[in-house]
């Protein structure tokens, strides 16, 4: 039982975690150079100590050379001066000298391969794994661009529906407008057609009698000519109209007679 709710602690956990990453991908990234960079130093550590072993052997190697040199040396010195014995000694540490000589050499050999290997191996992971880094970089870049756009494409959208909603309101609008004029006019015809016009046209004729009555009037009292109306011109030169006596004079100075 205790097992199986660690479990589920741990799924719980998990999940939890693959969320944050998911949400943070350029802070894993930064986590990984990290990670490379210690992993680097590590390495190059290590890598350091097998250099100091092949540097080791490399000097092994050049002072069993010299004695192999000196021993050499002796071992002939001895020989030709008679000095058997003491030549024997050196020609037998010549010969333990040479065997350590060859052993070191074969190891210096193997190390210092070995060194190279490690240090193609070390350029080769590093190179993989910063090339790595790298596309990663690229990709999240590419990633956060498509997200933008993407973004940018749905506001457009968002936006293009907002202006079709407001046109779809001034169209309504429009033909409230168009109502409330069209029953207004309809008011205004009707208002219009139950006015009694021929009453206004009787008041206005009689108006014009008054006013030609008073002129008539104003130029009999001041001796004025009293010029032809339009209509009562045309009707004298078609000899339709009697004559008239001319008024008699009641107001104004007094004319001579010719």
């Amino acid at each position: 039982m205790l097992k199986r709710i660690g479990n589920l602690i741990r799924g719980f956990f998990s999940l939890f975690i693959s969320g944050i990453e998911k949400q943070n991908p350029r802070a894993l990234i930064e986590a990984e150079k990290e990670n490379l960079r210690t992993q680097i130093a590590r390495f190059n550590e290590s890598l350091a100590n097998h250099a100091a072993f092949v540097e080791r052997l490399m000097r092994q190697v050049k002072n069993l050379e010299k004695q192999e040199r000196d021993l050499a040396a002796k071992a002939a010195a001895n020989l030709k001066v008679g000095n058997r014995a003491a030549a024997g000694q050196y020609a037998l540490q010549l010969k333990t000298v040479k065997d350590q000589l060859e052993e070191n050499r074969n190891q210096l050999e193997s190390a210092d391969d070995t060194y190279k290997k490690l240090v193609k191996s070390r350029d080769v992971a590093v190179r993989e794994a910063r090339g790595k880094i790298e596309s990663l970089k690229r990709m999240l870049s590419e990633t956060e661009m498509l997200e933008a756009q993407a973004e940018l494409q749905e506001m457009a959208k968002g936006m293009i529906t907002e202006i079709g909603g407001s046109g779809d309101t001034l169209n309504r609008v429009e033909e409230y407008l168009e109502e409330r004029r069209d029953q207004a006019a309809g008011r205004a015809r009707v208002a219009s057609s139950s006015i009694d016009t021929a009453e206004v046209d009787l008041m206005e004729a009689e108006q014009a009698a008054l006013a030609d009555q008073a002129l008539s009037e104003f130029a009999a009292a001041y001796g004025l000519d009293m010029p032809v109306a339009e209509g009562i011109a045309e009707s004298d030169a078609a000899g339709e109209v009697e004559e008239v006596a001319p008024p008699t004079k009641e107001m104004g100075p007094e004319l001579a007679e010719s």
